[in-house]
């Protein structure tokens, strides 16, 4: 399989199962979990990502303090991949956006879909949806 449709595979993947659909903790659909399918899907390893087995969001902030990450930037810089510019993210690769200061997690992850979009938690609505965002923090090539 090449790589445009690995990459379109594992997109897809992620679509079918977190568009449309509400950000829930206890069912695990969460900006972590996104992202870490995404890499799976990939074929990359998402061990530290899926060590989290919370099923709240002060769970997942004791995992992070507890495996000594002061935020999802420093998590995901960990998982090996190479911090790439936002704008050359391919379909795919994890893009993370701000996310409110007061959530203790430093950004939202999100996954490249190509054309400057992303799929990603919309605060607004608390559904994950197909954004095109204006502001970045940091990208990881998957």
């Amino acid at each position: 399989m090449t790589e445009t449709l690995r990459r379109a595979a594992a997109t897809q993947a992620c679509m079918d199962l977190f568009n449309r659909r509400p950000l829930d903790w206890r069912e695990r659909r969460h900006c972590g979990r996104l992202a870490a399918i995404a890499m799976m899907r990939m074929g990359r390893n998402a061990r530290l990502l899926n060590a989290c087995r919370a099923t709240t969001l002060r769970g997942v902030l004791a995992y992070l303090r507890r495996t000594g990450f002061a935020s999802l930037l420093d998590l995901m810089d960990a998982t090996g991949l190479e911090r790439i510019g936002a704008a050359s993210a391919r379909a795919g690769d994890i893009v993370a956006l701000p996310s409110e200061a007061s959530d203790g997690f430093g950004c939202s992850l999100t996954v490249a879909l190509g054309n400057g979009q992303v799929l990603a938690a919309n605060p607004t609505t608390g559904l994950f949806e197909v954004m095109t965002p204006h502001v970045f923090v940091a990208a990881w090539r998957v």
